[in-house]
Parts: structure tokens; C-alpha cells; sequence
């Protein structure tokens, strides 16, 4: 292969990045990195300036899943302490929603557990979506409802449904390793429905997940195939409970080598950091973003991500912009103090004895905002079964693995979510 930076002129002028090019930026060496990331920025910087689109997500159903993907927190037969939960009311779902585009998103993400939606479901999504285009019309909305039957992507874009998300997850060649309950062509042929209903198809990778360095690349041409717009990239959050609880094989570099691979094989395509990112990009993730050019807000499906502060931080330290918002320093700081003016409200409204822990809890998980209740009740310290919550990224045994915190706030909470 060319230098990286050989490379990047290469495909600016119109050459595609081969499977042999991705080869070699996933073998590189770490003391490429910085020549390496580079290179991918340029790229990132044609295609998308110095924007950074965020994305939140409402996670509408959660848990009971019949599917047995092994990474999975809500899978059949998990064991994970995960908050479990039926259909958000239509109004909760809006409200949500609406935590996140204060927080500067200007895609939501509505996602349901199961194998896929019935009709009725897709009729009970297609009213909230209504519902969040009649107050706030510019904001695109993405589905992730699982397999579709015909008809479905079709009653979801007349409803004002933007995008559909189904991530095809890992390598055809590695499917049958992490799923039995269907098939890596199931997972095409809904990506596929989304398209034709004129849906943009938003499909990523996960990694982490045991596959070869060969396999990644195998996925990231199968989301080239299906036609992909955007491409969130997912890092194995290793769930107690699953299959591949304790699982670590991720650096912090080769998810940054990963994530060039990616910008290098799908150059104009968003590229977004995605979940587990805050345990396996650790602290290298403001140099993502010169690579990627989107991400998620605050927490995900079931776990507890960075303070959405600290998102914000990352965007406006790196000399970046957010889409849809006027300024993303103005921004960040509006949501500072309005945390602030939150906490100081709870603080006087609060009985003395409750004031402490209430300031503590608010300081460590971020979970209030400036539109939550000043009675919201502090965050719970113990799982249902009883087990005292762990400390976000606390260590197995010592063994360097990090685990999860599950996420209790948000959606399926009393609690206000961290957005």
C-alpha cells in the first residue's frame, strides 16, 4: 500500500480503497496511528467539513427479546439485570425524544426490542412519529424495529419515518457464531426493504465480538453492498449475563484503526461512534471524531454512557460544529447551566437529609436535566435482584476487563435521562 496520505489523494480523486488497502490500516503499526488518522480525516473533511451530526436514542421496549444474538443484554435466556419494560406510552415517547434534541440531536432513534414489529406495532410507532413531526418538523426520525414484513417500511415512511436502522452486525462468514435465531440474509433482506420504501438505510458493524481482522472487512463491504448511508460502529459492550460476558479483545487503537478502515472503504458515508465507545476508545475518543462525524448523545439502549456534557466537551474541544445548531460552544455551555440551575433548584427544594445524596448522585451519573421534575427520587443503587449497583467501568476481578453499568434513567424511569 501507498502512505496513508498517498492513499487519501488516491480515493479524493476517485479511486475506491480495496479490501488489500483496509488490510494493511488494520495491521498497522500504533506508532502509525497519528499518520493514520490523518489521512482519514481528510477524507472525513471533504465529505463532511467539520460538522458532527448527533443522534439520540429512545429506546421504546426493552428486554423479552426472542432473538439469541450472544452480545445482546435483552437476548433470550440473558441473564443481564437489564430495566425491562413494554411500549413507552405515545406522549412518554415524545417527551423522550424531546430531551435529546434539547441536547443539540437532530436525529432521533426510536428502537423496540423483538424479532420485529406487527402490524399494530408499526401503527403505535408510526403515531409518535406523528407526534415529534408535528412540534418539531425538521428533526428526521430513525426506526430500528427489527425484520419488516412487506408493507411495513412503507407504512413507516408515509408516517415521516427518515431512515430504518438494522445493523447487519458482524461478517456473513461469522454469523452462525453469534446467532442461531436467524439468518445474516434475514438481516440484508430488511435492510433491503427500508431501501426500496425509499427509508435511508442506516446499518453498521459490531466488533469485538471474536471475528479476524479479514471479517471486518468482510462486513464493511457487505454495508458498501446493502447501500448503507449511515454506518454506526459498535464496540462489544461485554454484558454480565450474555454469552460474552468478559470479553475483551479491543485496543484502543484498533478501534481507532477500525473506524479508519471503515471512512477509507465508505468515504462519504456517515460514520458514527457508537455504543461501547466510552470502554474501548477510552480516552483516545475526541480523535475519533477527526475520523467519524457523528455519534450517539448520552446513553444507549440499556447502558449508561458518558455525560452528555462530556459529548459536547469532545465535539467543541475538537474545533467541530453540530448539525442543525447554531453554535455547538453556545450549546454546551446553555446545557452547563441549565444543569446547574437544575441541581441548585433540587438542592433548595430538597429536604436537608436527602440534599447530599441527591448532589452526589446528580454529580456522578448526570442524570438530571433542565427539564426534569426538581422532585425527581435520587438513582437506585441496587440492581432488582438486590446486588449493589456497580460504579461505571469498574474492572472484573481485576482483570483489566470493563464492565458496563446498566442504565437506570431515561426512558422506562421516573428519572430524567442523560441528555
Amino acid at each position: 500500500m501507498d502512505s496513508y496520505s498517498s492513499l487519501a489523494h488516491r480515493v479524493l480523486s476517485g479511486a475506491p480503497a480495496t479490501a488489500s488497502d483496509a488490510r494493511a490500516i488494520l495491521a498497522s503499526p500504533n506508532e502509525d496511528l497519528l499518520d493514520l488518522v490523518a489521512a482519514a480525516g481528510r477524507l472525513r473533511r471533504e465529505h463532511f467539513g467539520n460538522l458532527v451530526k448527533v443522534n439520540y436514542l429512545v429506546n421504546l421496549k426493552s428486554g423479552l427479546c426472542p432473538e439469541d444474538c450472544s452480545y445482546c443484554s435483552q437476548r433470550l435466556g440473558s441473564e443481564a439485570e437489564i430495566l425491562k419494560y413494554s411500549w413507552l406510552p405515545r406522549e412518554e415517547a415524545k417527551r423522550q425524544a424531546e430531551f435529546g434534541l434539547a441536547g443539540g440531536a437532530s436525529r432521533v432513534c426510536l428502537v423496540a426490542s423483538g424479532r420485529g414489529p406487527s402490524n399494530r406495532d408499526v401503527e403505535r410507532v408510526s403515531g409518535m412519529v406523528e407526534d415529534i413531526k408535528s412540534t418539531t418538523p425538521g428533526v428526521e426520525v430513525c426506526a430500528c424495529l427489527g425484520f419488516l414484513k412487506d408493507g411495513q417500511a412503507q407504512r413507516l415512511k408515509e408516517a415521516g419515518v427518515d431512515a430504518y436502522n438494522h445493523n447487519l452486525n458482524t461478517a456473513e462468514s461469522h454469523y452462525a457464531d453469534i446467532c442461531s435465531t436467524h439468518t445474516f440474509a434475514d438481516r440484508v433482506d430488511t435492510v433491503d426493504k427500508a431501501r426500496g420504501a425509499g427509508l435511508s438505510p442506516c446499518s453498521g458493524l459490531i466488533v469485538g465480538l471474536g471475528e479476524t481482522d479479514d471479517q471486518v472487512i468482510e462486513t464493511i463491504e457487505s454495508l458498501k453492498a446493502v447501500d448503507s448511508d449511515s454506518i454506526p460502529v459498535n464496540f462489544l459492550i461485554p454484558f454480565e449475563g450474555t454469552p460474552l460476558e468478559g470479553t475483551n479483545t479491543l485496543t484502543p487503537q484498533h478501534c481507532l484503526r477500525i473506524l479508519c478502515a471503515v471512512r477509507f472503504l465508505c468515504p462519504d458515508r456517515e460514520l458514527r461512534i457508537a455504543g461501547g465507545r466510552e470502554m474501548h476508545l477510552r480516552s483516545l475518543q475526541p480523535m475519533s471524531l477527526h475520523v467519524a462525524n457523528s455519534l450517539f448523545l448520552g446513553d444507549y439502549l440499556t447502558s449508561e454512557g458518558q455525560a452528555a456534557e462530556e459529548d459536547l466537551d469532545m465535539i467543541v474541544d475538537g474545533g467541530f460544529e453540530i448539525v442543525g445548531a447554531d453554535s455547538a460552544e453556545q450549546l454546551r455551555d446553555e446545557l452547563k447551566a441549565h444543569r446547574a440551575a437544575h441541581l441548585a433548584a433540587f438542592d433548595n427544594a430538597a429536604p436537608d437529609d436527602a440534599k447530599g445524596a441527591q448532589t452526589q448522585s446528580d454529580a456522578t451519573t448526570a442524570a438530571g436535566t433542565a427539564s426534569a421534575p426538581a422532585s425527581a427520587p435520587p438513582a437506585a443503587s441496587t440492581l432488582p435482584c438486590g446486588k449493589p449497583l456497580p460504579p461505571v467501568g469498574h474492572e472484573a476481578d481485576g482483570s483489566g476487563v470493563r464492565i458496563p453499568t446498566i442504565r437506570r434513567r431515561g426512558a422506562g424511569t421516573e428519572l430524567s435521562p442523560n441528555a
